[in-house]
């Protein structure tokens, strides 16, 4: 991965397909990011990380759910520039997508 301090969406978006809906694009020791997509009506794989998240909703409609610890179950409508914070080993997946999700992800440390 070249690094550099210029990146486009639609470049990024390029290299994302139905088998690999995520596409790093930054990776330092202290944060990587990357853009991930799910089409309406897919469902949302993933598993717990190791490192914070933060999720930047660049277009799409969905909602959340995040298990935060010591805390209620939340879930919530999310749409274009709502902005999710979801700490390291949280339970967490999008849901009920009705327009395609478009994700800016950004890991802290870089994720493993």
């Amino acid at each position: 991965m070249r690094m550099q301090s210029f990146y486009s969406v639609d470049e990024i978006r390029k290299q994302i397909t139905s088998r690999l809906p995520y596409a790093q694009f930054l990776r330092v020791p202290t944060m990587s990011c990357g853009v991930y997509v799910l089409p309406p009506g897919e469902a949302d794989r993933q598993q717990p990380h190791n490192e914070d998240e933060i999720y930047y909703v660049l277009s799409g409609a969905a909602r959340m759910k995040v298990f935060a610890e010591n805390q209620p179950e939340q879930d919530r409508a999310i749409a274009t520039g709502d902005i999710i914070f979801v700490k390291a080993r949280e339970e967490h997946w999008f849901h009920g997508i009705t327009q395609e999700l478009v994700l800016l992800v950004v890991f802290a440390p870089a994720m493993t």
